[in-house]
């Protein structure tokens, strides 16, 4: 940076005054630019329009000017010259949780800027459910040790996800209002998703979720939705009414379509993205400015593969969408449905210099990508700053179990002299109204699994208030039916509890103290050893690692998993099949249209069992 302007990296209502008088010098000449970029065509995102042999004047992290070149006025102290390169604005993400790369910011950015993701929108329900008092503090930390993404945190609407949890944070309007005032890259309210607590006024959480409502519409930020399940027209018409700006969720073209016609932002996720693209296209959507693409969640290891923004645009591309507009979904429009126009989102004078260079647009083949000015990738290699973060221990220590786990700790007792038991069964991804039922043998006075029929035994377990509480159950369809076998995660969505599942007692304390010792991640346990284990030490979500340390342990547990002879339940649509282990991360989500659900015990729900809709609770065995 100029030794004369403010470092620029987190926003600062002065520091954006000091930086907009010194532009407004530049792009008159009257000062030097840093340097002067010309490249051989430029994508205005705002008309949609290329103008062919372009010059782009950098200043500090910002753009100073843009037009033909020859044009500029001034001076630069640099000049690069790319005339067989087209110049898009670094493509944004609206809704994406970094956590599920599994790495922290730092090494995040290292992974997606080369596939031109130079800003995201961090929809912070992970971390916030896991330290909610440090939560803007960890966003912004590798921001200011110079890293090149810009993230834009929102903090969390479902820190707890339901009234019925609690762990590391609690927000409420209170503590919105305070993110917002304190940071001006804090841009809203993340996803508002228990949608009971919003239109049922006797729900718990409802005076909590309405009071960061508020507080966000008051200081002008912008309420993001998750409407899951929802697609009469009566609860669209009410979602809408509620102030919840966006949606993520929607699955079918008409879906889309109808929360597109009620005022509703779209942000299309790739595995529906063909079907509704092609949907809106045959309903005859010409204006795609209430679109954005939206990646959501997506491990380092999937990325490595795929591809991070730049996969959702080509999936665009081929869904029919011409390139100029599936670019302004990642780029204009993110940033316009985020009001973050005046520092990204395109190619204009005062946004961040944030550059993706095209060897071939139809393909979106990126040769290079600029950040604050910089080049930062050659190619698919990282050539930008990566700053070495020792983060702290509110930040590594988060696994907080009073003393190793042991057996006795899973078992299920069955009511005194019983030889049999009824017992409520879940299975994941289960939306019935009610939970399943069955009988199940008592042996020594104990409830026994039935691995013949598909049962075995799933627990949660508290690892935030220092009292290891367990709850657990028996669930159909998931799980080892190798004998002695269990695996667990402190990835549970979405307050990300320990989850363990397994044939024996035994290997799911194995499983539950090799976490403990990790102080996170995954554990993978058989015939009485860990065979495989994966470290997320910052937050039990994210590892201070490149991506490809972290795929190579992936990889290995993957390889041991398959080892192993896992239940499966026919029933199971094979979209919703839980897999391993990816799936049974999301096998804990209490958010709607989920009903009962098993989350760690509290004082109001000692077993853990609850209907997140009713607030209802039930025994496990009777």
């Amino acid at each position: 940076m100029p030794n004369d302007l403010p470092p620029d990296l987190i926003l600062d209502a002065q520091d954006e005054v000091t930086i907009r008088q010194d532009l407004v010098q530049v792009a008159l000449g009257r000062r030097p630019a840093d340097c002067l970029l010309r490249v051989g065509r430029l994508l205005d995102v705002a008309t949609r329009t290329w103008l062919e042999d372009a010059e782009i004047a950098i200043r500090g992290r910002r753009i100073a000017y843009t037009g033909p070149a020859g044009t500029y006025t001034g001076t630069a102290r640099e000049q690069q010259h790319r005339p067989t390169l087209a110049a898009v604005p670094g493509f944004g993400e609206v809704h994406k949780h970094i956590e599920s790369a599994h790495l922290t910011p730092e090494h995040e950015a290292a992974l997606v800027l080369p596939h031109g993701n130079t800003w995201t929108c961090e929809a912070s329900h992970e971390f916030s459910n896991v330290n909610g008092t440090r939560n803007l503090e960890f966003w912004l930390m590798a921001r200011q040790a110079g890293s090149p993404l810009k993230i834009f945190p929102l903090p969390g609407s479902a820190v707890p996800p339901t009234a019925y949890e609690g762990g590391g944070g609690y927000f409420d309007g209170a503590d919105q209002a305070g993110f917002l005032r304190d940071s001006l890259m804090v841009a809203g309210l993340d996803e508002v998703m228990d949608w009971p607590a919003i239109h049922d006024a006797q729900n718990p959480s409802y005076a909590r979720l309405w009071g960061m409502i508020g507080a966000t519409l008051a200081q002008r930020g912008v309420v993001e939705g998750h409407g899951a399940g929802l697609r009469d027209l009566a609860a669209i018409n009410a979602f809408a009414a509620a102030g919840l700006a966006s949606d993520h969720e929607a699955w079918t073209a008409q879906e889309a379509w109808d929360k597109l016609r009620h005022g509703i932002f779209v942000q299309i996720r790739p595995h529906s993205m063909p079907d509704i693209i092609a949907g809106l296209l045959e309903r005859g959507l010409q204006d795609w400015s209430q679109v954005a693409f939206a990646t959501d969640d997506r491990s380092a290891s999937d990325t490595l593969r795929m591809g991070a923004t730049d996969y959702n645009v080509r999936l665009a591309i081929e869904s029919g969408l011409p390139p100029e507009v599936a670019i302004q979904c990642v780029t204009l429009n993110p940033a316009r449905h985020m009001r973050l126009t005046p520092y990204v989102g395109s190619l204009a004078p005062g946004r961040y210099a944030d550059i993706v260079l095209l060897e071939d647009v139809a393909s979106l083949q990126i040769a290079e990508v600029w950040a604050d000015g910089k080049q930062v990738s050659q190619g698919a290699q990282y050539t930008g700053t990566l700053p070495k973060i020792d983060w702290p221990d509110w930040a590594v220590r988060t696994i907080n179990l009073p003393r190793p786990a042991e057996a006795s700790d899973f078992a299920i007792a069955a009511p005194e002299s019983r030889t049999q038991v009824h017992a409520a069964l879940l299975r994941p991804f289960h939306w019935a109204d009610d939970f399943i039922t069955t009988q199940l043998e008592v042996s020594d006075g104990q409830v026994q699994r039935d691995a013949a029929r598909n049962i075995t035994k799933f627990a949660v377990v508290d690892r935030y208030s220092g009292k290891g509480g367990t709850a657990r159950m028996l669930w159909l369809g998931c799980g080892p039916a190798t004998p002695d076998t269990a695996v667990g995660c402190t990835v549970a969505h979405d307050q990300h509890n320990i989850w363990v599942v397994g044939s024996s007692d035994a290997a799911m304390a194995q499983v539950v103290n090799k976490i403990r010792d990790n102080q996170g991640g995954w554990a993978l346990a058989t015939g009485g050893r860990i065979v495989a284990d994966v470290r997320y030490e910052v937050g039990g979500l994210m590892t201070n690692r490149p991506a490809p340390d972290l795929d190579a342990e992936m990889a290995h547990l993957l390889a041991e998993g398959a080892k192993i002879d896992w239940l499966y339940e026919p029933t199971f649509s094979p979209r919703w099949f839980p897999g391993f282990p990816e799936r049974l991360q999301f096998a804990t989500l209490t958010c709607a249209p989920w009903r009962w659900v098993l989350v760690a015990p509290t004082q109001a729900v000692p077993q853990g069992f609850v209907n997140v809709q009713t607030g209802q609770t039930h025994p496990v065995v009777w």
